[in-house]
């Protein structure tokens, strides 16, 4: 039996800390606080909002409150001069929002990522740039040390993150290059030992910010999987050569973010920098990118979000009972299925990192790989129904436009998605012949979006397993659909979609399996569509996942219609035959879009309480 849902309870927070840590001058009476019980989420729901997003999520305040200084007036101002937002980077360096990056056996608070991209979802709903400008890009800087460096780095670095500091991430040239890829460091033996090194890049984030950098840089001329080392300098002055802060470079997004160009002259670099050993920085991108590959989509999702609760307020805007015209409800609720899609599709990833690093490195690319495309859609949608206040620049309706200049800059551009074709390219002949339809299933947990996670080790992260941990689920749960006796017209509605999906992927395993081996595909035009639809069989054997291990804590989950639609919209992304999705699936999602934005509720699989 499920459980009702009714609007949480608002609670006052003023003088409320953040993470811990008091906030002067940001008063905040009067809003609720994020992660109070929340219908269908009674206290205790799977361990609860954690306790540092529902502090921030207060302390950020309302975001539509044009007197709010952490507002999103207030942040489109900045963006459009180009600005950091100082006084909302002081409220997160104050919230200690840095020690998240920082592992508990160090000293921080990451213990596992499902929990920080919760944590980051109250800034990222606001403004991507500030989240990627304040300090999320020093995770993926440090990731590398975290997963194989010795004790005196992770400790370095580990002070460096907890003292308030960045650290700046600088990547090697890859193909498909933009102005952050583009370029890079070389490093050649010097006569006394160690490394010199040289080069420049175009765009370096925080680079005039930090004195602290964590460096892929090319030490061996051919190419090859030892062609790189990862390199740490700082934070103390090298002991000779110049670093160089070029100007800053104006990106088309995230324009409050700091990027700048960055050149190395003879810049001597100890033994002891090395990360790991001399050549594995390929081996170690690939090991600890798999981070990124999930944070990002599972922190970006959060500024669609704010732009789905926009386009709600467009479309019942002075319509009878608050409810949008019908040629705007499909749009709508397929946006919000769309949403919980991807959701699932990261929240599984992020948990798979704790849960099963040793084999979650296909998913963590398929996650980044997929997630870039069905937010674009999501937001062309948004753009018509939203029609002319789609280009308002005030807190109402402003941040549209920013999202659409941010996302593409954020790594959901081109360049992170052929970086993420690399890794699943070269699989495919792998897996039809080995893997699909014989892996066994995951655990349970992997589905069950704020269960205790074990805490993550980046040292376990692998890069060259070959299971698949979607498919197997996928065949199961389809099982499982079809012999349920006595279902509704929803639940025989999922079933079909779920045996469509196995039927896509015989067909995958088929067309994969005549592919060449591994090594010869990465750019056959064939393998990359084969990898675009296994990609979004994942992200359907995702939803199955959470719609499937959903007990009677959330009664919307624990209803078939959300799967259904975001299935059924997925199944015609590919053209498969899937059947058509009822009316009664739509208007149970819609009904539910609608109560949450009317109650404040986030619309991710959480449903959480926000500030305003």
């Amino acid at each position: 039996m499920t459980t009702p849902r009714h609007p949480a309870p608002r609670h006052p927070v003023a003088g409320h800390p953040v993470a811990g840590h008091p906030v002067a001058g940001h008063p905040v009476a009067g809003h609720p606080v994020a992660g109070h019980p929340v219908a269908g989420h009674p206290a205790g729901f799977r361990g609860g909002e954690p306790e540092r997003a529902a502090r921030l999520e207060a302390a950020l305040a309302d975001p539509f409150d044009p007197a709010n200084p952490h507002g999103h007036l207030a942040l489109l101002r900045a963006d459009d001069a180009r600005e950091v937002p100082e006084a909302t980077e002081t409220l997160l360096a104050e919230a200690g929002l840095a020690a998240e990056f920082v592992p508990a056996d160090l000293g921080g608070h990451l213990r596992d990522l499902e929990r920080l991209a919760r944590i980051l979802r109250p800034v990222f709903r606001r403004d991507l740039a500030l989240g990627y400008g304040f300090g999320i890009t020093s995770l993926f800087a440090a990731s590398a040390v975290w997963t194989a460096g010795d004790d005196a780095q992770r400790r370095t670095l580990a002070g460096v993150l907890s003292g308030g500091g960045r650290i700046s991430i600088v990547h090697r040239e890859v193909a498909h290059a933009n102005a952050i890829l583009r370029h890079e460091l070389r490093a050649v033996d010097a006569p006394g030992g160690g490394f010199l090194l040289n080069g420049r890049k175009d765009a370096v984030i925080n680079a005039d910010r930090t004195d602290t950098f964590v460096a892929y840089a090319r030490t061996r001329a051919q190419d090859g999987p030892d062609s790189h080392s990862v390199l740490l300098l700082g934070p103390q002055p090298p002991a000779g050569g110049q670093i160089r802060r070029l100007e800053r470079i104006h990106t088309p997004g995230m324009r409050g973010a700091r990027f700048c160009g960055l050149q190395l002259l003879d810049v001597p670099v100890p033994a002891t920098a090395v990360v790991g050993e001399v050549g594995d920085g390929v081996s170690l991108a690939l090991r600890s990118f798999q981070i990124s590959h999930c944070l990002i989509p599972g922190t970006v999702l959060a500024g669609v979000d704010s732009v789905l609760r926009q386009a709600v307020r467009a479309a019942t805007a002075d319509r009878p009972e608050g409810r949008p015209s019908r040629r705007r409800q499909r749009a709508l609720a397929g946006v919000f299925a769309d949403l919980l899609a991807c959701d699932a599709m990261a929240v599984t990833g992020l948990r798979a990192l704790s849960l099963l690093p040793e084999d979650a490195y296909l998913l963590a690319a398929a996650v980044k790989y997929t997630m870039p495309d069905l937010l674009r859609e999501n937001l062309e949608e948004l753009a018509a129904v939203l029609g002319a206040r789609g280009y308002d620049r005030g807190p109402l309706y402003g941040g549209f436009q920013k999202l659409a200049r941010d996302l593409p800059v954020a790594g959901l551009g081109h360049a992170g998605t052929a970086v993420c074709q690399a890794v699943l390219v070269p699989q495919l002949p792998t897996l039809a012949r080995t893997t699909w339809f014989r892996s066994a299933e995951p655990p349970a947990a992997l589905f069950t979006p704020g269960a205790p996670l074990p805490v993550l080790d980046h040292r376990r992260l692998a890069h060259s397993g070959t299971d698949d941990l979607l498919t197997a689920s996928l065949i199961g749960a389809a099982e499982r659909l079809s012999a349920r006796a006595g279902g509704g017209p929803l639940e025989r509605v999922l079933s079909a979609l779920a045996r469509a999906f196995v039927q896509e992927l015989k067909v995958l395993r088929a067309r994969c399996a005549a592919l060449p081996a591994a090594g010869g595909t990465a750019f056959d035009p064939q393998a990359c569509a084969l990898a675009d639809r296994y990609a979004l069989v994942l992200a359907a054997a995702a939803c199955l996942g959470v719609f499937e291990h959903q007990d009677a804590g959330d009664a919307f989950l624990a209803d078939p219609a959300w799967a259904v639609l975001a299935l059924g919209r997925i199944g015609r992304r590919l053209g498969a035959d899937v059947p058509d999705v009822p009316a009664q699936a739509e208007h149970t999602v819609l009904a539910e879009l609608l109560q949450r934005c009317r109650d404040g509720h986030s619309l991710d699989l959480y449903a959480t309480q926000l500030a305003g």
